[in-house]
């Protein structure tokens, strides 16, 4: 059965960035399994799926534009300490969820100042071409309930409580 829009696919992968490092691997777990044509994960990786079978093994290159966008300086900004509220003082590198005008958006911390705070709303890996090698373990068609909820259930999918 080859992967095309409402298949399942079941699969292992192992990211590496610009500098050939090691950025997250589900190898030593569960396989990842997303909806295809659902927009579940990175699109150049998406399109790289299409056609392939269980058993295939590749390795693609996605460039930031079929990633995680490119990087937008636009997005890295200096707000007051005070504006985060509740929330113990950050350090440096730290994941913060902020709520925004536009909704809550996830930032990383990049300097902590006495007033202020550097923050970079940029996804971690944007602006990077992305490798993957991949090994697809299983494709299925998916049920109704998967199709109307937009993603894969089970193991590696979704789960609804």
């Amino acid at each position: 059965m080859n992967i095309e829009d409402q298949k399942v696919v079941d699969f292992h992968y192992t990211l590496t960035n610009e500098q050939g490092e090691t950025v997250e691997s589900s190898r030593e777990r569960d396989p990842m399994s997303y909806l295809h044509g659902a927009n579940n994960i990175i699109p150049g990786l998406e399109q790289a799926m299409n056609g392939r079978a269980a058993g295939d093994t590749f390795e693609v290159t996605v460039q930031p534009a079929d990633a995680y966008g490119e990087r937008q300086e636009a997005n890295v900004q200096r707000i007051p300490l005070k504006r985060l509220g509740k929330i113990p003082r950050p350090r440096p590198g730290q994941i913060l969820g902020l709520q925004t005008q536009k909704g809550p958006v996830q930032v990383t911390v990049i300097k902590v100042g006495r007033f202020n705070v550097d923050v970079d709303a940029n996804h971690p890996l944007a602006g990077q071409a992305l490798t993957f090698d991949v090994e697809i373990v299983g494709v299925r068609d998916a049920t109704e309930e998967e199709i109307s909820h937009g993603h894969a259930h089970g193991p590696g999918g979704h789960q609804h409580d």
